[in-house]
């Protein structure tokens, strides 16, 4: 119910603001202003551009209208009244073209605004704090979400019951800006994107050794868990996709392109060019289950206006696997996966409480019969039984091919990321597709279930979700540089390289700060690329060959023989430590 409240007040308040721009600028377009997750937005078709320096009057004229205690008054009008009052509103005169004929059509008025809405909002302007709100920012917005229509000027704010809950969200606004993946991967040298190149990941040294760093572990890990690695085109034919579904369910988020008047598409996903490998010569019962993984690089044609950093890209690479099994071995391979996701999560500092599991059951629009999917979702409840997975239900959330479980990582600022997923599909293997097949035990062909599932997910999105939990300040293991040598002064340059060289042949990364600065500016160089290790070298150090160690965190071991000093790091990385 206070959501409900709340939902309702910053409804209001995006009346209210259109009022008070509407007052600025008589002859703007309005076209829709809805409450969100943490505020509220509208659209405005306006004859210039605005500035953040046009948000005090906004809120000045909106702080007006708000004390005038004003009620909002609703009335039902026909389709004529309404497309009478809003003629000189072409987005609005749209919305209502597009009701239903029998659509009841309400308007709100509040002081001398109207605009169509079906409410609810608050009796009166009264029952809006005005100490409570605050414009944010200024986005643009396609009409419609329809990039070939006109491009609106979005301005995103928010409001709360009491100004103590506004001072509270703009100190996480705050703390979100300074944790933003791409601030600290400039700030850090990771990497960049270049305008003209947009969702495609330009990784720098530093960024590239974070990426090898997770691929290696991951690789580590699958192996362990009974997967062979391959590789598949990136660039494959449109009978294929055909087969498959893709060209027809998903033609439009694909790059595609033409050699010897034939046309070819760059892969969107992996799975296609799996069973391809799994058709190869034949398999039988005793083969299965076959889990088969790639480091796969995909390419999909997302709209520029949804690409955000690492966080959603067009070119990436996931952490890519299926397992091609019998039915009776979908509980097994499930719970099976299940283990390793939390294993690996938990080494990413993800324990049992930030995870949270989705069963996604079937879709109203489907393939395959009922007790098909029967049989699938009750193999998923089993495994998840086996797994130990309490789990929420996702009500017709599944894939159209088969029921799903998605996991949900909580960060450090509460924040929910889906990253892993396991589903199950019976359809892709299937003779009216790809036709996968294997020789049972009773001699006779049968087609595999094929178990689609990711643990991390996009790599790029992972390591971009990694940043922001961490605030750059990863952990020892996936540090780029996981210690620095500082000598003091210029006379221990030379055993500062000796140690050094002693942590590079442990495996260590590190390097020497040789330059010509004062050792407190090194020190402050160092925290700021939130390196894990300061190894700090003066003259007692070197003459005792021994090294002391300042924290990233300020804490300070001081004349550690050297052997102790690299395996205090070792044992750091081996445990997957923060610091």
């Amino acid at each position: 119910m206070a959501d409900e409240k709340l939902s309702t007040i910053r409804h209001s308040a995006s009346h209210v603001m259109a009022a008070a721009v509407l007052q600025m600028f008589p002859d703007a377009k309005i076209a829709i202003g809805p409450s969100i997750e943490n505020g509220f937005y509208y659209d405005f078709d306006l004859p210039r551009p605005l500035k953040m320096d046009d948000f005090p009057e906004i809120e000045e004229r909106m702080k007006d209208i708000i004390n005038k205690k004003e009620d909002f008054i609703r009335k039902e009008v026909s389709r004529a009244e309404a497309l009478e009052l809003f003629k000189d509103q072409p987005y609005k005169t749209e919305l209502i073209n597009d009701l239903p004929e029998d659509e009841v059509i309400s308007i709100y008025t509040v002081d001398k605004f109207t605009d169509l809405c079906r409410g609810p909002h608050v009796e009166n302007t009264k029952m809006i704090n005005p100490q409570a709100i605050k414009l944010l920012s200024i986005a643009g917005a396609y009409w419609r979400g329809d990039e070939k229509r006109p491009m609106l000027q979005r301005i995103y704010a928010t409001a709360f019951t009491n100004p103590k809950d506004l001072r509270l969200y703009l100190q996480h606004l705050e703390e979100l800006a300074k944790r933003d993946h791409r601030k600290i991967g400039k700030e850090l040298d990771l990497f960049h994107i270049d305008d003209e190149n947009p969702g495609q990941i330009f990784w720098h040294p530093n960024g590239w050794t974070i990426y090898r760093v997770l691929v290696d572990y991951v690789r580590s890990k699958i192996q362990a868990d009974g997967y062979v690695e391959v590789r598949t085109p990136f660039c494959m034919p449109q009978g294929l996709w055909e087969r498959s579904g893709h060209w027809a369910k998903y033609k439009q988020n694909m790059f595609i392109t033409e050699s010897e008047k034939r046309l070819f598409a760059l892969k969107p996903m992996n799975c296609p060019g799996h069973v391809e490998i799994f058709k190869q010569g034949i398999k039988s019962y005793r083969d299965l289950p076959l889990r088969m993984a790639e480091f796969g690089s995909c390419t999909r044609n997302e709209p520029s206006g949804t690409l955000h950093g690492c966080m959603r890209v067009r070119g990436f690479v996931q952490d890519d696997a299926h397992i091609f099994c019998t039915e009776e071995q979908i509980p097994s391979e499930v719970a099976k996966f299940c283990h390793l996701l939390k294993d690996m999560y938990k080494d990413f500092g993800f324990t049992d409480d930030k995870i949270i599991v989705k069963f996604s059951t079937r879709p109203e629009l489907r393939v395959g019969d009922d007790a098909t999917w029967d049989r699938a979702e009750g193999a998923l409840a089993d495994a998840c039984k086996k797994a130990g997975l309490t789990y929420e239900i996702s009500p017709g959330e599944g894939a159209f091919y088969g029921p799903k479980l998605e996991f949900t990582l909580v960060d450090a600022l509460g924040r929910q990321w889906q990253c892993g997923t396991i589903q199950v599909d019976y359809q892709l293997p299937s003779a009216e597709r790809l036709n996968a097949e294997y020789i049972g035990e009773d001699n006779a062909k049968h087609h595999p279930v094929m178990l689609h599932r990711a643990v991390l997910g996009s790599l790029e999105r992972f390591i971009g979700i990694l940043l922001e939990n961490f605030a750059g300040a990863l952990p020892v293991w996936l540090a780029p540089h996981q210690a620095v040598v500082i000598p003091v002064a210029p006379a221990f340059n030379e055993y500062a390289e000796k140690v050094a060289s002693t942590l590079k042949a442990a495996n260590i990364r590190a390097e020497v700060d040789a330059s010509e600065q004062r050792m407190n500016a090194k020190i402050r160089n160092a925290q700021g690329q939130k390196i894990p290790y300061m190894f700090i070298i003066g003259d007692k150090e070197a003459a005792e060959g021994k090294a002391s160690i300042r924290l990233r965190t300020g804490q300070q071991m001081n004349g550690l023989a050297l052997d102790e000093a690299v395996k205090f790091v070792l044992d750091k990385i081996a445990s997957k430590a923060e610091i």
